[in-house]
This record gives structure tokens, sequence and C-alpha cells, in this order.
């Protein structure tokens, strides 16, 4: 746990436990905080100092300057492999079998030990690909709506 724990950093620690799926930048921690009375500068200075807890990772997706942050301070996130998606945030845990089978087939070909604990893999989650071919099946009927109709 973290070695202090002010009003501030409990009420911030509730509110990422309950969003440990999500990446939320700070903005958005202090927005949903803000009922609460914490101010942006608490949350920056509070994000920073469980960080360096490794109660939180620090992550900058892509090509944005914006950095998110989630919560892996949870027992359910400890040694476990997450899966990030880089459209809509969300994170799930690799399923057990299939990261220990990645971490042996990682180890035995590139004789390179996997830390658990800080290892995210980044990609595209199974709904905002099939939401991304809904959308690419609609635009490409459109398109031919608009070629029958000239």
């Amino acid at each position: 746990m973290t070695k202090y724990l002010t009003k501030q950093r409990r009420i911030l620690l509730n509110y990422l436990s309950e969003h440990a799926d999500e990446m939320l930048s700070a903005r958005e921690i202090a927005d949903g905080l803000a009922d609460q009375g914490i101010s942006v500068s608490a949350v920056y200075r509070n994000l920073s100092a469980l960080e360096e807890e490794k109660l939180i990772h620090r992550v900058n997706i892509g090509a944005t300057r914006e950095i998110f942050y989630q919560y892996v301070g949870a027992a359910a996130c400890r040694e476990r492999i997450h899966l990030s998606c880089l459209k809509c945030g969300r994170t799930f845990h690799l399923e057990q079998e299939m990261a220990n089978r990645l971490i042996d087939e990682v180890g035995k070909a590139e004789q390179f030990a996997v830390s658990r604990q800080d290892t995210i893999l980044y990609g595209v989650c199974a709904g905002c690909s099939r939401a991304k071919g809904q959308n690419e099946k609609t635009l490409a009927a459109e398109e031919d709506g608009e070629n029958l109709k000239d």
C-alpha cells in the first residue's frame, strides 16, 4: 500500500480502483473527482507518488502528447500481463495460460526473462475491431448507394 495515505490519496486510489480497466488522463481523473474537492494539482502530485510506488502505470499512447494512467495496484493486477486497446483505452488481463506460454516462448527463443508486473501489450480489442469492420461496411454500402444515384 502507499507510504502516505492522506484523505486525497485515499479518494484518488478508490476512484482509480473503480476504473482499473481504463487508461485515464490526469484531466479525466480530476474531472471525475471534482465533486470531492480535489484539485488538478493534487491529482498530478498524487499520480506522481503513486507511479513511484508502482501502483499505477504511466502511458503515452501513439502520437499524442497526452499521458494516461492506469491503476495496477489491485491484487488481481499483480503478476498479470495486460492487454490495452489503443482505440477505446480499455485494459484486459491476458489469460494466465496464454501469458505463461508467451513468457516461456520468449524466454526460450530470446533467452529473455519477461517481467509480468510491468508488461502491457498494445493493440485493438475485439469490440473496436468489430466496430471498425462495421464502419468500413457502412461506408462501402454508402459509397455503392451514391454510385447508384449517379
